[in-house]
Formats: structure tokens, C-alpha cells, sequence
């Protein structure tokens, strides 16, 4: 069985560790501020000037002026701060994020990443996208591991304009989590009852399958 976007963002957050300031990316992402571990001190910054992030709020927790770069009402944890825009990208660009978390439209095997628009269809804009990828060097790609239509997201060369190149090193899809390095993704977990022969099957760019592939572990 495929990750639910639950346990994504709970193996995601399994990554973070004490006193760690994260960004967390619009979609997947931002559902990782659910799973901090218990007593752990995380930050968790969002580009539109919020520094301190909590859960997601409870319907009677809910304000509307309290929100992340999605969009989406946010809660504020003891010792939150709220500053600028321009103080939140100076932060980013500044390399003061430990751990940034994205979502991606395709990861290819030289660690390049498209993220941002797919020719032909609505563009928003880039957001804080190109920024993170240029500020931070420990980032987590999650995504799906293939597209609807069944076409792999991870490719020898990514097809689509990209936000970053040769930036992350890390990607967790609904079937796996892979490392990049020396021009090849390194299958290092596979999702609970999802075969190596699967996850073969649906990678486009060079993958790299040691002798033993553990499952990953959930509660």
C-alpha cells in the first residue's frame, strides 16, 4: 500500500531534531507540523513572516488573520514571532533554516528539482520555492513517486523549468524514501507491503537497490 499523506509527514518528521528551525512547503508539507515529536523544540517558519508554527487549529481555534503561505489557519506556539516579509526571506537567503520540506512535480537523478509551473497551465508564481532551494542545504522533497497517468516523478533529467539544480539530496514519495548522490537515487526505505519490484518499476532515472530494503515502521 502507498503512504497516506498522514504517514508521509510523519516519516518527514522523524528528520527533525532539537532546536531545528524548518520551513515546511505548501501541500504534504505543511501537514508535518502535526507530527512533532512529543518534547522536541522546533520552530517552524513560513515565508509570509511567521516564525513558530503550531498544529493545525482546532474549529474553535480557528482565526482567519492567522495564517501560513498557503493560505491555510495556522496556530502560533509560545514564542511565536510575526515579522515582515522581507525579514522572513532574509532568514531564508540568510541559510538560518536547518530543514526545509517541499513538495515537487519531478526530482531527477542530479538532485534538480521542478516545482513551480507546468507549461500551459495556470501559474501562480514561484513563491518561496527558488529562495529555499537556494538558501538551505538540508532539504526533503515528498511527493508522489508517480503521476496520475502512471509516468515516474523521478527521472534521469527533469523535463519540466526548474526551481533549483543540483540542490536536494533527499525525496520521500508514497512508496519510498530515496537518497541522490553520485547521479543516482539510493532506495533506502520502502512503504509497509510496497514491493522493490514496484518501486523499480515506476523510477525513470538511475536507481541504485542495496541488498536489503527495509520497510518503514509506523505505529
Amino acid at each position: 500500500m502507498a503512504l497516506t499523506r498522514e504517514q508521509m509527514a510523519q516519516r518527514v518528521a522523524r528528520e527533525m531534531q532539537d532546536g531545528y528551525y524548518v520551513n515546511l512547503g505548501i501541500g504534504i508539507p505543511t501537514l508535518v507540523a502535526n507530527y512533532i515529536p512529543e518534547g522536541m523544540e522546533v520552530m517552524l517558519q513560513s515565508e509570509n513572516g511567521l516564525l513558530g508554527m503550531g498544529a493545525f487549529p482546532t474549529e474553535a481555534e480557528v482565526d482567519a488573520d492567522m495564517i501560513n503561505a498557503g493560505k491555510q489557519t495556522v496556530t502560533a506556539r509560545t514564542g511565536a514571532s510575526i515579522f515582515s516579509s522581507a525579514e522572513s526571506f532574509a532568514m531564508i537567503r540568510g541559510g538560518h533554516i536547518d530543514l526545509t520540506v517541499l513538495g515537487a512535480f519531478e526530482v531527477d537523478v542530479e538532485g534538480n528539482i521542478a516545482s513551480w509551473m507546468i507549461p500551459g497551465k495556470l501559474v501562480k508564481g514561484m513563491g518561496g520555492a527558488m529562495d529555499l532551494v537556494a538558501g538551505a542545504e538540508n532539504i526533503i522533497v515528498t511527493m508522489t513517486h508517480a503521476s496520475k497517468d502512471g509516468e515516474s516523478k523521478l527521472l534521469a533529467r527533469c523535463s519540466l523549468p526548474l526551481t533549483g539544480a543540483k540542490c536536494i539530496k533527499r525525496v520521500l514519495t508514497d512508496l519510498a524514501y530515496l537518497e541522490i548522490e553520485n547521479g543516482a537515487f539510493i532506495l533506502k526505505e520502502r512503504a509497509p507491503g510496497v514491493s522493490v519490484e514496484e518501486i523499480v518499476s515506476k523510477t525513470a532515472g538511475k536507481l541504485i537497490v542495496p541488498d536489503h530494503v527495509p520497510e518503514m515502521q509506523f505505529a
